[in-house]
């Protein structure tokens, strides 16, 4: 074998070493190509999108969807939570029962039943619960700052009557939450012009309707505007004029009683015992 390679001339020699590294070097770009293209459809794979409708602009809870509501947009397929939709006609006519932000996707978990084909604060409302709306000024509605989703509470101030002798202001609901903000024209003369009037609607119980109804018929209603993470209720006694007046007097303006001194004495005769060493005696006085 050596003779016969010894045999070979250069020239051979060069052709067999150059077809043995074309070989090698196909060999390591036919492997490179493959791991590439592994590479290339895994990433592809990670990567997958999905056409998603989204809404086109804010919506407010209780919009009635339509074609101009809504748009499609890409999202990335494995970061989609369950109940997204994916052809807007399939979402026309529904109610969206949570405020939406533009291009935030329309879920299902936050549309009203398909039964359900009429908007507006009726297709909010919890079950068991009721819509009431309450004129309110731009004093009690906090200068425009409460809008749907809030939360309030209520208070009410009642004038002096033949039962009660002084005026009271007492928190009468907590916690409500808020439906829908806006404005009604009225009229309350024959030649005075229509004015807008702010109204707001409140969802309650049956029970708490009936406290907001009398409150708003009896007295005067304040709203307090709450933290949206403050659910705690409070208890409170209600506020009188003569409290309210008692609370700005200073202790240092009240005087001072003087403390009452004992003159009571003891009258008889009492007796004390003497000890003198070993000796005890008694001495009378």
């Amino acid at each position: 074998m050596k003779n016969l390679w010894s045999d070979w001339s250069d020239k051979s020699k060069t052709i067999i070493l150059f077809s043995i590294a074309v070989l090698i070097a196909l060999f390591v770009a036919v492997l490179s190509y493959s791991y590439l293209q592994k590479s290339y459809a895994a990433k592809n794979k990670t990567m997958e999108t999905q056409q998603v409708v989204v809404a086109a602009a804010d919506l407010a809870w209780g919009t009635s969807l339509s074609r101009e509501y809504m748009k499609v947009s890409n999202f990335l397929k494995e970061s989609l939570p369950p109940g997204y939709a994916t052809d807007p006609a399939a979402l026309d006519g529904r109610v969206i029962l949570y405020p939406l932000k533009a291009g935030e996707p329309i879920l299902e978990s936050r549309l009203a039943p398909v039964t359900m084909k009429g908007g507006g604060v009726a297709a909010v409302i919890s079950p068991g619960k009721r819509a009431m709306a309450v004129k309110v000024d731009k004093v009690v509605g906090v200068a425009g700052f409460i809008h749907p989703g809030h939360r309030v509470d209520i208070l009410v101030t009642l004038a002096q009557t033949a039962k009660q002798s002084t005026p009271i202001t007492k928190i009468v609901l907590e916690n409500i939450l808020v439906l829908a903000t806006g404005t009604e024209i009225e009229k309350t003369g024959k030649q005075e012009k229509p004015t807008q009037v702010d109204v707001i609607t409140l969802e309650v119980t049956p029970g708490e309707g009936e406290k907001l109804a009398l409150a708003a018929t009896e007295g005067k209603l304040q709203l307090a505007l709450r933290n949206a993470g403050d659910r705690e209720e409070v208890v409170t006694k209600g506020t009188t004029i003569p409290a309210l007046l008692s609370s700005y007097v200073s202790s240092g303006s009240q005087k001072s009683k003087p403390k009452a001194v004992s003159t009571t004495t003891s009258e008889g005769p009492f007796t004390v015992e003497l000890i003198k060493g070993n000796k005890i005696s008694q001495q009378t006085f």
